[in-house]
């Protein structure tokens, strides 16, 4: 019997293989493809959460201080000397406390006392000069240290002030001091379209009158969305801001309102938890994507 040869048998191992090798890589190509999709394009941008922040409403005023009440002190009678100065000018005194003692003219010396407590303010007591009731002050007491700024605030900022509002007064050489607002004078200086406020202050401090000084009066208070100053941007279409929504810029439209260090109040157009451009750019427009990075505490 004739026996022919048996084709060897093609095997389907390498192609199976191959077709399953093809599968994976395609199935394992499409989550990664869409995840290339989502993931974030464009440069890298700094943004920040808004978060909500209280305002200040601060109204300045710049003026020069004064003695709210100064009282004077000399002898009741003339022909006096004097012989001892048991005060000197800068110093705090007591209500009776001797001040000098003076030399009568028959004989014997009578004391000069402080009619009122206070810082004096100036002095002209020296052993051997004359004092009389007549004559140059022996002494300018600020009665109780209490002070005036009298200051100038604008015309447009005048109606905002009332009686009694905090103010924090600075003066050169004696840093930060509380006053109160004690009085708003009536009219306005025509000239210069600005209005007289007295901002009371009571210190035990020696301020030096007639020195130049500007108080800081809080008027009110607001609180809304703060952002930096630095994510505003100011154009001819408006006042806006850029914010990030799923990788991509948006721009808005907003209503600004108050400024504290560094931060504006933001009343329309930016919702607090909005992420928002930290540092807002001609660079970056409408529908660009971008690649957001959370600014740190420090950058803030």
């Amino acid at each position: 019997m004739r026996h022919c040869p048996r084709k060897p048998r093609k095997t389907l191992f390498p192609v199976a293989v191959a077709v399953a090798l093809g599968l994976c890589l395609f199935l394992g190509y499409l989550p990664a493809r869409a995840a290339d999709d989502e993931a974030p394009k464009g440069p890298a941008v700094t943004v920040l959460k808004a978060a909500k922040s209280c305002f200040s409403d601060i109204v300045e005023a710049s003026g020069t201080i004064i003695a709210r009440e100064e009282t004077s002190v000399r002898p009741e009678r003339p022909g006096l000397k004097v012989t001892e100065v048991l005060a000197e000018a800068g110093e705090t005194i007591t209500a009776g406390q001797v001040l000098a003692r003076l030399a009568l003219p028959e004989g014997g010396t009578i004391q000069v006392t402080a009619p009122v407590a206070g810082v004096i303010s100036a002095s002209t007591a020296q052993i051997g000069a004359p004092a009389s009731a007549r004559g140059e002050a022996l002494f300018s007491i600020v009665a109780r240290s209490e002070y005036d700024l009298v200051g100038l605030v604008a015309t447009a900022d005048i109606k905002k002030l009332a009686v009694n509002q905090p103010a924090t007064v600075r003066i050169a050489g004696a840093g930060d001091i509380d006053g109160k607002v004690r009085k708003i004078g009536p009219t306005v200086e025509p000239n210069i379209q600005q209005g007289m406020v007295y901002i009371g202050i009571s210190t035990q401090r020696r301020l030096l009158l007639n020195s130049s000084a500007r108080a800081l009066i809080k008027t009110g208070q607001s609180c809304n969305v703060a952002v930096p100053l630095t994510a505003v941007q100011y154009s001819p279409a408006g006042t806006v801001v850029q914010i990030i929504r799923r990788n991509r810029v948006e721009t808005k439209r907003v209503e600004t309102g108050l400024m504290s260090g560094g931060n504006i109040e933001i009343r329309d157009g930016v919702n607090e938890g909005d992420i928002v451009v930290a540092r807002a750019g001609a660079l970056l427009r409408e529908g660009d994507p971008v690649r957001p990075v959370m600014a740190s505490a420090e950058t803030k």
